[in-house]
């Protein structure tokens, strides 16, 4: 099966044109709105990552009483 190469690259302007046009239809967030979702993000990372490292923690500690 043969790739017509010069279709492909005759489409990369149209598309192109197409995400600008996408792109000006965006609702971008203010820069308010930005920052306050940023912190809820690193918020919800740091309290994931202590959960996690404290659930990984009691359960090797378990793991190693249970094997001596």
């Amino acid at each position: 099966m043969m790739v017509n190469v010069f279709g492909f690259f005759a489409k990369i302007p149209v598309f192109f044109r197409e995400v600008k046009a996408e792109m000006l239809k965006v609702a971008w967030p203010s820069r308010q709105d930005l920052i306050g979702a940023t912190w809820i993000v690193l918020i919800v990372t740091t309290i994931l990552t202590a959960y996690i490292g404290a659930l990984d923690f009691v359960l090797s500690k378990t793991v190693s009483i249970i094997l001596q």
